[in-house]
């Protein structure tokens, strides 16, 4: 089994008369890609202040990689990278002086130092732009500079607050599979925080979706997705060599179906219960061959839209 490397109890901010964050009880498993889910204001970067220790919590704990993020914040901060949605660089230095700067408020040593920052260079691709200005890098290479700056320290767990917002979709590609190599090749923990929706589908392997400071729901995309066709109704696609008007009906007859729909010379059949079997046995005795069986797929963006309007 996976260890915790995020664990919160009741954790909660609040701010004079507004509760940023809510009784958030949360976990995230070492060596995931966890996306955290809400538009602007729903609590998001709050949560990361709480637990990168950069805020204290109004009440509640939590943990990151063994640590208290109040008894241990330095701890904690020594072992997690940070990219902020608002990154700030010094636009007159190098990329390499902008690394090399981070890595002295890390207390790297200088031989560490320099081969940890051309390590990074090489990996986020911009090893041809080391020597360049920032002030001349487009915001996709600041991005991926902003991610460097967040592995100096060789962290567990990198947290990334809004990584793609204000990307073309070059840049946004190129940050994307940035993400997923972290994850793949150093084994590294990413928490994503995002409301890019699609993005997020791209990249994370579970999902949390916090709605005014409150988590309402957590889960892998495809559970998610399950739950949904549970609750809406299930839909499957199916492919078939040969159709006839009597194996149509025969399937709308079939109990839990409760409409068959011809389209694109494929068969859409809907049924209140996951009923696959019994249509399939259906298909097979009128002779057909079943060239393709999909489930319906909910997106990240009809899950995320259904769990707030149930949030209300």
């Amino acid at each position: 089994m996976p260890e915790r490397i995020i664990q919160t109890s009741g954790l909660t901010k609040i701010y004079g008369e507004v509760t940023a964050v809510d009784h958030l009880n949360l976990e995230v498993d070492e060596g995931e890609v966890f996306g955290f889910l809400g538009p602007n204001g729903s609590g998001k970067t709050t949560t990361i202040l709480m637990l990168m220790g950069l805020t204290v919590p109004t009440s509640g704990t939590g943990k990151v990689g063994g640590y208290d993020i109040i008894k241990n914040s330095r701890d904690v901060r020594r072992i997690a990278g940070c990219l902020p949605e608002a990154a700030g660089y010094y636009e007159d230095l190098t990329a390499k002086q902008n690394l090399d700067y981070f890595g002295q408020l890390s207390d790297l040593p200088k031989p560490k130092r320099e081969k940890r920052i051309n390590e990074l260079l090489e990996f986020v691709g911009l090893e041809k732009w080391k020597d360049v200005k920032v002030e001349k890098f487009s915001r996709g290479m600041k991005q991926r500079l902003g991610i460097a700056q967040a592995l100096i320290k060789d962290p567990k767990i990198v947290f990334l607050d809004e990584p793609t917002i204000g990307l073309d979709p070059q840049g946004t590609k190129e940050v994307r599979d940035l993400i997923l190599r972290l994850n793949r090749e150093q084994k590294l923990t990413v928490f994503i925080s995002s409301h890019l929706l699609y993005e997020v589908q791209q990249t994370c392997s579970r999902v949390g979706i916090i709605r005014q400071g409150r988590l309402i729901a957590t889960d892998t995309i495809e559970n998610l997705s399950r739950g949904l066709a549970k609750e809406e109704g299930y839909c499957v696609e199916f492919e078939l060599d040969r159709m006839t008007r009597r194996l149509i009906v025969e399937i709308k007859s079939i109990r839990g179906v409760t409409s068959v729909v011809e389209e694109g010379g494929k068969l859409y059949v809907h049924m209140d219960r996951d009923n696959r079997a019994e249509v399939s046995r259906a298909i097979t005795k009128h002779g057909s061959t079943i060239l393709l069986m999909k489930p319906q797929e909910y997106t990240l963006e009809e899950i995320f839209l259904r769990y707030y309007k149930e949030a209300r």
